[in-house]
């Protein structure tokens, strides 16, 4: 009996670790977004005040988060040409965006934890992989795009501006932990926001066009979709930290006009897109009879509803026009409804995926 209980113990850590092996190779370059909704509405239930809300979540991404770094490299390693696979796919190279934007929620996260040195490191390392990957994804997209190749719809290219405008928001609020370098960092945080802001221009006009130009069929309305709301909220959210900072430069200073002004047009834009992505949704699933089951990019449509309660909360602060928050504290439940049935929902998956493996092995 206890040799065959040994047996039966190897053979299940046999099996998890060939399972496990498998979702590493598997890894979806868009898995960060677990990590960015996870995290934006933690910091959303912080601000509003939910403390113990918002340290459960805070105990997820302190979890999910270097399990997903682990598995980036462990891919990397092992799987080098899946990974260049996705990197040289113009359909999916701005998915690996979401590791930015998820390292940049995560700092914020642990900055409002009081991790201030841990929040500059998380800053600096996002900076650097926003660097490498804002020229080779354009790269790819430039080189080795064809004319029926990658699919705005498809290809989640606005996650470029979500890891832009994250790292803008994380610079405003580590800045004074920087010294000397503080100007340099809030300008830098400025550039970044028009960055973002000129992106989103080129990649919506594309968007736009694509939905309300070509014929849309159910496969088109994807959770990804979620990102356009997503990508305005999160430049509203940005808009909204430079207002409220205070850079003691006075060239950034005589900015805040402009920067009122589109913070407020974004967010208007963001809240216009929620009622026409609900009716797509609804159109796929109720109307074309589309299942509604979990996918990965689910995680893409719970993100872009933290981030619109934590811009909407922001833009209340920064515009002195309290009656804004009334909107934020409802948002911030329907986030967490979305991120629970999601987790739900990923949950029962990854036991499905596990037992298929498990029979076939």
């Amino acid at each position: 009996m206890e040799v065959s209980g040994k047996r039966a113990a190897s053979l299940t850590v046999h099996r998890a670790a060939g399972w496990t092996n498998s979702q590493v190779a598997e890894l979806h370059p868009g898995a960060f977004a677990l990590v960015m909704a996870t995290g934006i509405i933690s910091n959303a239930f912080f601000l509003e005040g939910y403390r113990a809300w918002a340290d459960l979540l805070f105990a997820v991404i302190l979890f999910a988060y270097p399990c997903l770094i682990l598995f980036t490299l462990l891919r990397l390693a092992l799987f080098s040409r899946a990974v260049w696979r996705d990197l040289s796919d113009p359909r999916l190279v701005f998915s690996f965006f979401t590791v930015v934007a998820g390292t940049g929620v995560f700092g914020v996260a642990l900055h409002l934890r009081g991790f201030a040195t841990a929040a500059v490191a998380m800053w600096l390392f996002a900076l650097a992989l926003w660097f490498v990957l804002v020229y080779f994804s354009f790269a790819v997209l430039i080189f080795l795009n064809s004319a029926g190749g990658a699919n705005i719809v498809h290809g989640g290219w606005l996650n470029a501006i979500v890891g832009t405008q994250s790292l803008a928001i994380l610079g405003v609020i580590i800045a004074p932990e920087t010294g000397a370098l503080r100007p340099a960092v809030f300008v830098l945080a400025h550039m970044l926001w028009g960055m973002g802001l000129a992106l989103y221009g080129i990649f919506i006009t594309l968007f736009a066009h694509r939905i309300f130009f070509s014929d849309i069929d159910p496969d088109d309305i994807s959770p990804v979709l979620w990102v356009v709301m997503g990508a305005a909220a999160i430049t509203t959210n940005a808009g909204s930290m430079l207002i409220l900072a205070d850079s003691g430069v006075s060239f950034l200073q005589s900015m805040r006009p402009l920067i009122d002004g589109v913070t407020l047009v974004m967010w208007a834009w963001a809240t216009w897109w929620i009622p026409l992505l609900l009716m797509l949704g609804i159109w796929k699933h109720g109307i074309r009879r589309v299942p509604l089951s979990y996918t990965p990019m689910l995680w893409s449509l719970v993100f872009p509803l933290g981030m619109y309660a934590v811009a909407t909360l922001r833009l209340s602060l920064a515009a002195e026009f309290p009656p804004l928050k009334l909107i934020s504290q409802g948002m911030i439940w329907v986030a967490l409804a979305a991120w629970t049935a999601t987790a739900l929902g990923f949950i029962y998956a990854c036991w499905q995926n596990y037992r298929q493996f498990a029979q076939g092995s």
